[in-house]
């Protein structure tokens, strides 16, 4: 990383390093976002479909 750094040929400036932890941070908030809840009515249908597949089984 040193070598990376003494080549000012490879620094960039302040705004495009700040414009590009920007958009990382808004690209890793999307894919860590939680899931969304199902309503509740949609929670209430599945776990009823799960018990009936256990008293099936």
């Amino acid at each position: 990383m040193t070598g990376l750094l003494a080549n000012d040929s490879e620094q960039i400036d302040r705004r495009t390093s700040r414009s590009i932890c920007d958009a990382v941070g808004e690209r890793l908030q999307q894919s860590l976002r939680p899931e969304p809840r199902l309503p509740t009515h949609l929670e209430q249908l599945l776990n009823e479909l799960k018990r009936r597949e256990r008293e099936s089984h």
